[in-house]
């Protein structure tokens, strides 16, 4: 019997993804029938064998014994476990809990969260509870859908679970294959020209087939099979490529359609508001018409439905134009490239025009982007998390040469056979389960529900007292038609005239709501984010989070890497020390002796991860590679090196990867051909390191000297090279050294096993050559620093590269000032920061510039001391170690060029261009997302205040308000869509450059938008009831007929208050700015005309009449005064100290006061 036990608390496997159902496999003659929670086991018609299995909800814990009548073996457990973190995931034991900062989590506001980055469930369930809404499907749409997560979630265990059962299955096939006689399996029916079928590449990338690929000749059989060379891949031109897709698929997996405009549509229909405005102007409607007649009654329903479904179409129009951007920026991110070998060259093409065959070189950080074989690799390892939800590394090699879609590449490097591409892979499989997006909400998004829910509160508020006073003086015949008479009149108005002056006064009331509830409000941020990201795109910055949009603009500190961001990249060999002294002229192979020259050009061609492709018909080399790889490898280039024949002569049978811990890397090469030099003529196996030149150096014991002798590396020597490197260090060059060893082959593991675990000899070490790399800086660099200086954030540098190296290069990009503050601890070694305890790294940290010969445990070491100091930290970073800083900072900047897949997963935005000035460019964007919020913000909070002011106050003292329900949407429409694309679409300016950065704990609402607010209310309120109630004599309107007057006056009202907005939205464009008109280009002046046409050409809608030229001019002025109004308001000063600090401070000061004197009385009572 086979027991797989695990403590049950859930049995997935009659779930959605395992419906109990038969699995045969035909090669042992074995069925396996899932019912319920057990496998059952038969073979040749006889249940002989059964297997249970009880699934925990997270964990697949299998441990399997297989009992056979002659023969008892114990067969490992699958190795695709959960253990108790889940790296994909980043949450433990893969509980689906996000862990939030420790002070979000004990803040008294539910709309209070610093970072929603790792904000736990339980605290976005809350302020979603906490809200005021209207439309939910409409306001909760751009923010993390917390029930599709747990689905997606679910989908995710679901699907691994289904993977592990049947791997499980087929090892106990396999476990009971080892007591009989194996049977072949009858390969498939060849695919199309290819020689192996594609139910056979499913076997091999599903079940992990072992027998089944010897079956195919092994590796080298696949690929003749696939018609693809494992070094030079496949042929790549079009022909090729279309047959290979029409024959085993493309690498793409089905997505859900995304949301049609009618979907947008219907959302905006969900607003509880409107659909009661939609159910009374229908009863408007039907009374208007029994009253009225058709011709004249249907205006007042009429009008009321069209101006409802005129908000309804603007805002899904809004609404699905995001949606669009969204969608191009979800593609962008989705779009990984890739390195691959076609035609012998290696090329960068995208993930999704991988086929079956191509033949992809793999480096530490890479994804694997389709199911696969291992042709050769190098102390490769694998973290299948992604796939098996454990966080086990898997290490690859010829007897586990399967590679899974969608995992990562945790160290060495390889090359892999394509054998299955898109949804004929698990990851495929999984990502069409799980390809919507479950959105993310902002800290800026939760603060202004937060802000749109006390407006909501004081709205409603507003809109009942307003009712509540309306019906009574309707009912108790205080209000009044223009000529006099009331309303309603006891036992004299008929039932339907007094339903429709209810329905009226309920329209009014619900419209007050509408205009009161700031729905656009927390959307502005979406608005913004989605015009500020795809401006961003065109700036070089993929945004992967929105959240880091924001969270940019209050950043105080800015971590960079030197290599590569600070610097162009592009990297040259300019000096080189060999045979113990300066070689004049470095590419020059007849100034190095022969042995060293052989040896060099070895130890070049042998340890590298780049590549060297020499066209058919000639021409110039092509070098693939890193920076550095491909600058060693030139260099080896002009020193004569064949790199296809010095690969031939020698094979490498085992690797060191380039560690940023150690700092270096090496590879063993076997030679094939005895090569008899002065140093050793029997030898065959030679160990090869290249890194950082001092590291190397301190373990190297001899040198190769100019006549060709391996001597001792004595210390004059040895202070020799010591200066030459921190003089090439000092002229800003990266210094690399390069050095080997001969190992005696007795000493060398032939087991495969053993030889993966070898740790090759790095000590006696005799020195080669140290070279030195120029890497020019970024032209322009320097101004970006200086401008992020002046904008008052710290830029940092932080390098694996040698301290006097990073320390040029730090005063030619400005970090550093001059020679004076380059001393510690303003300038610091990695080890010697990491020793210091943990209070002394927060007191040091504040004052580091430049760390030199960091690792990536030293920069996540920085990071967690500044955020601890209260800074909010930047953090650039391209490596696979890198991602844990990346992960830990406030805003992680991954490199888009040199950045690998982990890097890029582990950031919030994507550096495209690898630029430091595109990193400032984001620090801009991310400022002006918070001023553009803000400007929104004090526009919408006038009208709010305007609008709700000249209502009540109207209402109370004539029972009628001057703006009727149309003319409220009309106001809730500009307010919500026109003025929020208006302002929260304006581009940064350098003003936001010279002020600092903005703190996460400031008030949305500052002083001077107060200032401002207040100032344009009042007078807005003043002036227009000053109308509303002297209008008719002010306008010398006596004359004409009551009702012809009120409409007149009413108008100009009305008119006067929509331009008072679009006065006043030019004010909100610089709220701290006297010129109020800088910078306008394409602004949205549109707003200003359709108010104009819906006054002049649908009066019988809104209930306004054509005015004459005098009106307008008097209309026009009204909202020109706001102009030299909000000059004169900005020259009030206003105190620095937030008003809602101020009163904060008071309170606590009064509390102290009585707790003192109350413990005063209880020292005098004892």
């Amino acid at each position: 019997m086979g027991t797989y036990k695990a403590k049950q608390k859930e049995t997935v496997v009659s779930g959605k993804f395992l419906q109990p159902r038969t699995i045969f496999l035909p090669a042992s003659s074995i069925r396996f029938s899932f019912q319920e929670n057990t496998v059952w086991c038969e073979k040749n018609h006889s249940r002989k064998h059964v297997v249970v299995f009880d699934f925990v909800t997270d964990w697949c814990h299998l441990s399997c014994e297989y009992s056979h009548a002659h023969n008892m073996e114990e067969f490992k457990g699958s190795p695709y476990r959960r253990r108790g973190f889940d790296i994909e995931s980043g949450d433990p034991a893969g509980s689906g809990e996000r862990h939030d900062d420790g002070d979000d989590e004990f803040s008294d506001s539910p709309f209070d969260i610093r970072s929603t980055k790792n904000a736990s469930m339980e605290r976005l369930k809350r302020w979603r509870q906490a809200a005021l809404v209207l439309n939910a499907s409409r306001r909760f749409r751009y923010t993390l859908d917390l029930k599709k997560e747990e689905e997606r979630q679910e989908t995710v265990r679901r699907i691994r679970t289904h993977a592990q059962v049947i791997r499980a299955a087929y090892r106990f096939k396999e476990a009971g294959e080892k007591a009989e006689a194996p049977v072949q399996r009858t390969p498939s029916a060849p695919t199309g020209e290819y020689g192996v079928g594609q139910e056979d590449l499913l076997c091999l990338s599903r079940q992990h087939d072992f027998s089944l690929l010897q079956q195919l000749g092994g590796v080298s059989g696949l690929c003749e099979k696939l018609k693809t060379d494992s070094e030079k891949g496949i042929m790549g031109n079009d022909e090729d490529i279309l047959a290979r897709q029409i024959a085993f698929g493309s690498n793409t997996y089905p997505r859900k359609k995304p949301r049609s405009f009618w979907t947008f549509l219907w959302e905006a229909w969900q607003d509880l508001t409107l659909v009661i405005l939609i159910i009374a102007a229908a009863a408007s409607l039907a009374l208007g018409i029994k009253s009225e007649g058709i011709k004249q009654g249907w205006y007042d329903g009429g009008s009321i439905a069209f101006a409802v479904i005129l908000v309804i179409v603007v805002t899904a129009v809004s609404d699905y134009r995001q949606s669009l951007q969204f969608q191009s920026l979800n593609e962008e991110k989705r779009n990984i490239h890739m390195e691959v070998y076609r035609g012998g060259r290696r090329i960068e093409i995208s993930i999704f025009d991988i086929v079956v065959g191509d033949v992809i070189p793999l480096k530490i950080g890479d994804q694997v982007p389709a199911d696969g074989v291992l042709v050769a690799g190098h102390s490769l390892a694998i973290d299948e998390s992604s796939m098996t939800g454990e966080s086990k590394i898997v290490h690859k090699n010829s007897k586990s040469p399967f590679l899974m879609s969608g995992c990562k590449v945790a160290d060495g490097y390889g090359t892999m056979l394509v054998t299955a591409v898109g949804i004929n892979t698990e990851w495929g499989l999984l990502m069409a389960s799980i390809s919507e997006d479950t959105g993310e909400e902002t800290p800026l998004q939760v603060r202004l529900n937060g802000l749109a829910t006390f407006i909501g509160v004081v709205g409603l508020t507003v809109a009942f007292v307003v009712l509540v006073v309306l019906l009574a003086r309707y009912f108790s015949g205080h209000t009044k038609f223009a000529d006099g008479t009331p309303a309603f009149k006891a036992h004299k108005t008929t039932a339907s005239k007094a339903i429709d002056g209810v329905i009226k006064i309920v329209t009014i009331a619900v419209t007050i709501v509408v205009v009161a509830v700031p729905e656009g409000l927390p959307l502005a941020v979406t608005l913004t984010l989605a015009y500020s990201m795809r401006k961003m795109m065109m700036d070089k910055a993929l945004v992967r989070r929105l959240s880091a949009c924001e969270t940019m603009g209050s950043a105080t500190t800015i971590c960079s890497d030197k290599t590569g961001t600070l610097t162009l990249n592009e990297m040259t060999v300019v000096e080189a020390y060999a045979n113990g002294k300066k070689v004049e002229r470095p590419t020059d192979v007849s100034l190095l002796s022969p042995t060293l020259s052989y040896m060099l050009i070895e130890g070049v061609a042998q340890n590298t991860t780049g590549s060297v492709f020499v066209p058919d018909g000639g021409g110039e080399e092509e070098v693939s590679g890193s920076p550095t790889e491909k600058a060693i490898l030139h260099w080896g280039l002009k020193l004569g090196m064949k790199f296809d024949v010095e690969r031939s002569k020698s094979s490498i049978i085992h690797a060191f990867p380039f560690n940023s811990e150690k700092k270096r890397g090496g590879v063993a090469v076997k030679t094939l051909n005895l090569i008899s030099i002065n140093l050793q003529a029997d030898e065959s196996v030679r160990v090869h390191w290249k890194g950082a030149a001092e590291i190397v150096l301190a373990l190297c014991t001899h040198y190769i000297d100019e006549n060709d002798c391996v001597q001792p590396l004595h210390e004059q020597k040895m202070h020799f090279f010591r200066k030459s490197i921190e003089e090439m260090a000092a002229g800003s060059l990266r210094c690399v050294a390069i050095a080997f060893r001969s190992v005696e082959p007795e000493n060398v593991p032939t087991n495969e096993e053993r030889l993966a675990e070898w740790a090759f000899p790095e000590n006696d070490l005799v020195l080669l050559a140290i070279v030195g790399i120029k890497d020019p800086c970024r032209p322009g660099v320097k101004d970006a620093v200086q401008l992020c200086t002046s904008a008052g954030v710290k830029v940092r540098m932080v390098t694996g590269d040698n301290l006097q190296t990073a320390k040029a290069i730090a005063l030619e990009c400005g970090i550093l000032a001059s020679d004076a503050d380059a001393s510690e601890p303003n300038l610091i070694e990695g080890k010697r920061f990491r020793a210091l305890s943990e209070e002394r790294r927060q007191e040091i940290a504040e004052k580091i510039l430049v760390m030199g010969r960091s690792s990536p445990n030293d920069k996540l070491l920085l990071v967690k001391a500044l955020k601890k100091r209260g800074h909010v930290v930047a953090v650039t970073g391209d490596g696979t170690n890198d991602a844990p800083a990346l992960h830990e900072a406030d805003i992680g900047l991954s490199m888009g060029i040199q950045g690998t897949e982990v890097a890029k997963e582990s950031s919030d935005i994507i550096i495209l261009d690898d630029n430091f000035s595109s990193v400032v460019k984001v620090v801009r964007w991310g400022r002006s997302v918070y001023a553009n919020i803000q400007k929104f913000i004090q526009f919408q909070l006038t009208v709010n205040v305007a609008a709700l002011i000249i209502n009540v106050v109207a209402a109370f003292s004539t029972g009628d308000v001057p703006l009727n329900a149309v003319q409220l949407l009309w106001i809730n429409l500009i307010m919500d869509t026109l003025g929020a694309l208006a302002l929260a679409t304006e581009p940064p300016t350098d003003y936001l450059m010279h002020r600092p950065p903005v703190g996460r704990r400031e008030p949305l609402i500052t002083n001077i938008m107060w200032r401002n607010l207040l100032i344009q209310a009042v007078y807005q309120v003043t002036v227009l009831l000053i109308l509303n109630f002297r209008g008719i004599s002010i306008l010398h309107l006596q004359h004409e007929p009551s009702s012809r007057a009120y409409k007149v006056k009413n108008t100009v009202v009305f008119n006067a208050f929509v331009f008072c907005q679009l006065f006043n939205e030019f004010n909100a464009r610089k709220p701290d700015q006297l010129n109020i008109f800088e910078g306008v280009v394409k602004n949205p002046l549109f707003i200003g005309i359709v108010g104009i046409v819906i006054v002049e050409f649908l009066g019988k809608f809104t209930s306004t009449v054509r005015l004459s030229w005098e009106l307008w001019l008097v209309c026009i002025a009204i909202g020109f005064v706001s102009w030299p109004l909000a000059v004169i308001g900005k020259l009030i000063p206003v105190p620095d100290t937030p008003l809602s600090r101020l009163f904060k401070c008071k309170i606590p000061r009064r509390r102290r006061a009585q707790g003192h004197e109350a413990d005063t009385a209880d020292g005098a009572k004892q």
